[in-house]
């Protein structure tokens, strides 16, 4: 089982009077930290402060950072698969000196990222905070994406919305806890008037997230933790579920907030981190991450192997075909 890596206490600070240091002291070197990871057309602004309170409550450093065609890198193409998106990310991170192992708090199609960066790279992610995601081959495609949000993400797609209108909409599917949305709406439309995510961008991360990849049958001793709304209405709870149940996770559930928890409850999120982390350096908390695919149903934090129906030849599962309509839409576009 692979134990959350900790940064030593004993290293000692770099000597200001070394040879080639001109006598002035260097600044203090990057220590391995948090990345957060958002999802689909949000970026690292959306985290509303959360980066420092995590930074803050558990005493290390925390970067909030965007993926191609959100946020700072929103004049990028998104790719339109998941391992795209982990080499731009991680293409970033070298670029950036930000040090490894990685603990990586992710939501939604964030976590999709997180996880597969683990599944390539075990080396670099020490541990997994992931938060309302879903994965395809682990949940139906009707529990990843509620069929009832599908209108509104055609009118978000089709209409020629002001930026105020899309956000109140995004918001409306995404929050549940908001005192202020008219000021929330606001502010998220000011980021987009700065950093605007193309349609095009936005189909190209919906057909990544369709796409995912196959889920992996182990993540030997990954420590990770799995957050979920009971309350979420673009994804069903039951994908949160699964994954905690096949990888032996623990699984921590908020009773009222919406897919974006760390927007209505942030304090909430960073607490459950909190105690988790801490149980997880002390090792009172067992990683998990083995897969033990004869445990029988209804057994707690594990899943059987999830049972296949057969397709047609040649034919697409419904996300993949919708996808595909909506990339074919978004590419004409741009013509």
């Amino acid at each position: 089982m692979k134990p959350i890596h900790q940064q030593p206490h004993d290293r000692k600070p770099p000597d200001p009077a070394k040879p080639g240091s001109g006598g002035t002291p260097s600044a203090p070197p990057l220590r391995p930290g948090w990345i957060l990871l958002r999802g689909l057309i949000r970026e690292a602004r959306h985290w509303e402060g959360m980066t420092e309170r995590l930074a803050d409550a558990l005493g290390e450093p925390a970067h909030a950072l965007d993926l191609p065609g959100n946020g700072q890198r929103w004049r990028e193409p998104s790719p339109t698969r998941v391992d795209g998106m982990v080499e731009a990310l991680r293409d970033q991170i070298a670029r950036d000196g930000i040090p490894g192992p990685h603990r990586v708090l992710a939501i939604s199609l964030g976590g999709m990222v997180a996880l597969r960066w683990a599944q390539r790279f075990p080396e670099e992610v020490a541990c997994l905070v992931l938060i309302n995601s879903s994965l395809r081959g682990i949940a139906p495609f009707y529990q990843r994406l509620r069929p009832r949000q599908y209108p509104r993400l055609l009118l978000a797609l089709l209409l020629p919305l002001g930026h105020e209108q899309r956000e109140h909409l995004i918001l409306g599917m995404t929050t549940r806890l908001q005192d202020d949305l008219p000021g929330v709406a606001q502010r998220h439309a000011r980021w987009q008037r700065e950093a605007p995510v193309s349609k095009a961008n936005l189909v190209r991360q919906l057909l990544a997230a369709a796409r995912g990849f196959a889920p992996p049958q182990e993540l030997h001793g990954l420590p990770a933790l799995v957050l979920a709304s009971r309350c979420d209405q673009m994804v069903s709870w039951r994908c949160s579920k699964a994954m905690a149940e096949r990888w032996g996770w623990p699984l921590e559930w908020h009773p009222k907030a919406g897919h974006d928890l760390p927007l209505d409850d942030p304090d909430w999120v960073v607490e459950r981190v909190r105690q988790w982390y801490g149980a997880s350096l002390s090792g009172s908390q067992q990683p998990g991450g083995e897969r033990h695919p004869h445990q029988p149903d209804g057994a707690p934090g594990k899943a059987p192997r999830p049972r296949l129906t057969p397709r047609p030849k040649n034919s697409a599962p419904p996300p993949m075909r919708m996808a595909g309509v909506l990339v074919a839409w978004g590419t004409s576009r741009l013509r």
